[in-house]
């Protein structure tokens, strides 16, 4: 619990059996942490069954996707007693004990988010090059600049898998997502401003991965296709809904 808050910490996970057992230890560590979830989405390993043992609960998701794992974890856990849901990665780049920064934001805010782009805290090994962080930045500020009146954000980071929400946020945002894969990240943080909530971001630590490989970034080809898909869907929420 968080200050009479249940948490729930939602992982999407892909063919994640060289991770997920160290991540969801590391999660159900927490002491605020009161359950963890793993979205199963098409896994072809053992993924559901480590994370099983290691205490999270699993509930699969058959419609591929970041933004389809994610739309279903935050459904489930909503549904089922969840006050707050925080996001995070199955491949053990994010550090569970930041959890805490993400909710002590949240108090004053509607969604809490992480920043992979404060250089003192990407980790040696993790999987944020030069291209790619500012690549990110880039991004940040295109959203930043479409909703300047009347939020005036400040991001640096729309792609951030890291964050923390309320669950009367996700009432008011998730009729309004659609995307299936990592698009369903910025398009979250447009249909926040969309309904005129407060959305906060925060430097979290980001770390190589444990084990396998991005889907999304792990060459130049993944990076320009997520960037096209982000850039295309920040236009659509700013100008179409």
């Amino acid at each position: 619990m968080f200050k009479d808050h249940s948490l729930t910490i939602v992982i999407p996970a892909h063919n994640e059996e060289q991770t997920i057992r160290d991540v969801v230890e590391e999660f159900r560590a927490v002491e605020c942490v009161d359950r963890v979830l793993v979205i199963e989405n098409n896994c072809k390993d053992a993924t559901a069954a480590l994370a099983r043992d290691a205490g999270a609960e699993v509930v699969a998701e058959t419609a591929p996707g970041y933004g389809c794992a994610i739309r279903a974890g935050l459904d489930h856990a909503f549904a089922t007693g969840a006050d707050i849901v925080a996001i995070t990665e199955a491949d053990g780049s994010f550090r569970g004990t930041d959890v805490w920064k993400l909710l002590h934001y949240l108090e004053d805010g509607h969604m809490a988010l992480g920043t992979r782009t404060t250089r003192q805290m990407v980790e040696q090994g993790a999987n944020m090059y030069r291209l790619l962080r500012w690549g990110n930045v880039v991004m940040a500020k295109v959203l930043e600049l479409s909703w300047y009146l009347p939020h005036e954000p400040r991001l640096t980071d729309v792609g951030c898998t890291y964050r923390a929400l309320w669950k009367e946020t996700w009432a008011k945002i998730g009729p309004g997502t659609r995307e299936a894969g990592p698009s369903f990240s910025p398009e979250m943080i447009c249909e926040a401003y969309r309904q005129g909530l407060r959305v906060i971001e925060i430097p979290v630590h980001y770390g190589a991965r444990l084990g396998g490989e991005s889907k999304h970034s792990k060459g130049l080809f993944q990076v320009a296709q997520t960037g096209l898909g982000m850039f295309r869907t920040i236009i659509r929420k700013r100008f179409v809904g």
